[in-house]
């Protein structure tokens, strides 16, 4: 992990970096590499708070409908108009919150609300009134607005604002306290910088990268999460054991099964808001089958395998100082194949090591 990091930062595939990895019982290595801003030599570590971006997608929303789907609230295979009959575009009917989860609801995927709306109930209007552009159902198109969509649900059936469902449904209970939008000012100093944004006119720090999501007040469904190293592997380790951390239940074990499998593969590897591996993404080529996850535009990325009881968190701000920098794709999968061949290997070993111990113990009498 550290090899493929300081090399990482060598070929300035961004300024700095912090990779945690463990297993369902917690954290077994991480490392922090680099900077977090040419301006700013501090050395990012487990506190160091990261814009999460699209993140925000699996660690806030879909764990938010998980939730809500596991207690009996939200159905999988309802129209979304049930629960917002405000959208009212030609096929919305047909459009279900299983085909918003899998991004395939025919949405398309981007609209530049931050240049076309002064507000966030502007910005929410245009993304009711956008037209579906494909049938539901039929293709995989990775797409923010269903996310944003997603995220009304969930404040439409909770009754609370997502800045606050998280902190109170999910993160509390997990015992995730920097884990939040609209990260405080005296989180500022230990938050990595981002880009210098050509949109506002300065480098970003502490507030959210995603236009939409700034233009929608920094609370989204797609973007706008902010969370350490920390709190992430926290997070992790909820998922790997079913919904459950240090004795609190957190979700419906039955529900994380079916939100992290697959769902159609005629049409996607998608499971519900998860990634699964496909040899080609930031899974790497080792993980298993078994294994879900998720990468964010800022170049943060999370996944976890219950087939290896494995975990990794890769944390950067890769768009330091822009987004054109490209080099994170590369770094994610070489993390996952270093990460899972070393864990991999160490569980052997120990296996090996019992069997060799068990050889020598006298036969019972």
């Amino acid at each position: 992990m550290r090899a493929v990091l300081d090399r990482a930062v060598r070929d300035g595939a961004f300024p700095g970096a912090y990779a945690v990895v463990g297993t369902r019982r917690g954290i077994v290595a991480e490392y922090g590499a680099g900077r977090l801003d040419s301006a700013d030599a501090t050395a990012p570590t487990s506190r160091t708070v990261w814009d999460l971006a699209s993140l925000t997608k699996v660690i806030g929303t879909t764990s938010a409908v998980l939730q809500l789907v596991g207690s009996g609230r939200v159905a999988l295979d309802s129209p979304v108009v049930r629960y917002l009959p405000e959208w009212r575009v030609a096929g919305a009917e047909r459009v279900t919150v299983r085909h918003l989860l899998s991004h395939n609801a025919g949405l398309p995927a981007w609209r530049a609300l931050y240049k076309e709306s002064d507000t966030p109930d502007e910005a929410m209007q245009l993304i009711l009134a956008t037209p579906l552009d494909t049938a539901p159902g039929v293709r995989f198109l990775y797409s923010d607005m269903g996310f944003i969509l997603l995220g009304r649900i969930v404040e439409r059936v909770s009754g609370m604002r997502l800045a606050e469902y998280g902190p109170r449904e999910v993160f509390g209970p997990a015992g995730m306290r920097e884990t939040r939008y609209l990260p405080p000012a005296s989180w500022r100093e230990r938050t990595a910088p981002t880009e210098q944004d050509p949109w506002r006119q300065r480098k970003l720090r502490g507030e959210v990268h995603d236009e939409n999501a700034a233009r929608l007040g920094g609370v989204a469904g797609h973007a706008g999460l902010f969370s350490t190293a920390t709190d992430l592997a926290r997070f992790a380790r909820l998922y790997l054991n079913g919904g459950t951390i240090d004795g609190t239940r957190v979700f419906d074990s039955a529900t994380v099964a079916v939100f992290t499998r697959v769902q159609d593969s005629t049409v996607s590897r998608r499971a519900l808001g998860w990634e699964t591996p496909t040899g080609r993404n930031s899974a790497g080529t080792k993980l298993s089958p078994l294994a879900f996850g998720h990468t964010g535009f800022t170049g943060t990325s999370i996944w976890m395998d219950p087939a290896q009881d494995l975990f990794v968190v890769l944390l950067t701000n890769r768009v330091n100082p822009t987004r054109q920098n490209t080099g994170i794709g590369a770094v994610r999968s070489r993390i996952a194949d270093a990460v899972s061949a070393a864990m991999s290997r160490a569980s052997a070993s120990t296996a090996g090591s019992r069997a060799l111990a068990d050889s020598k113990q006298e036969p019972r009498r």
